[in-house]
């Protein structure tokens, strides 16, 4: 039986959202929200962070509190405020050599971010790619 040039359109479409909106097998929250956002805009709600949990980890109740204590209300503001880019992975635009020591003045993130590098079944801790911004502790 021949399938309809809709069916197909259809096919193809699913497997391009399911590529996209399927957290891949050991990939992290972060490399996941990184990936969702380049093709999506953020709409200001934990709407793929869910998606995370509920596809990847659906035993981790608390991940969006979580986020949102780390500052992270919405998606974008995950990779802004609660994880960045580890450090190993930022360019370093000015240096100081300062008595055989050496202080970085300026740095930049990564334009793009390396394949995820995993993390177990179940976990909602970022890779070693990512790590976790520390909040200032109120006085």
């Amino acid at each position: 039986m021949e399938r309809s040039i809709s069916d197909e359109a259809e096919a193809y479409v699913r497997s391009l959202l399911d590529d996209w909106l399927v957290p891949h097998p050991g990939e992290c929250v972060a490399c996941f929200l990184d990936r969702a956002l380049e093709r999506s805009s953020c709409d200001g709600d934990l709407r793929f962070a869910e998606l995370y949990r509920d596809l990847a980890a659906p035993r981790a109740t608390a991940l969006l509190p979580r986020l949102r204590a780390a500052g992270g209300y919405c998606d974008c503001e995950v990779l802004s405020n609660a994880m960045q880019p580890a450090w190993h992975l930022w360019s370093t635009s000015r240096e100081l050599d300062l008595d055989g020591r050496s202080i970085v003045l300026e740095a930049e993130p990564p334009e793009a971010m390396p394949p995820c590098t995993g993390v177990r079944r179940g976990s909602t801790q970022p890779c070693r790619n990512w790590h976790r911004m520390r909040r200032p502790t109120r006085w």
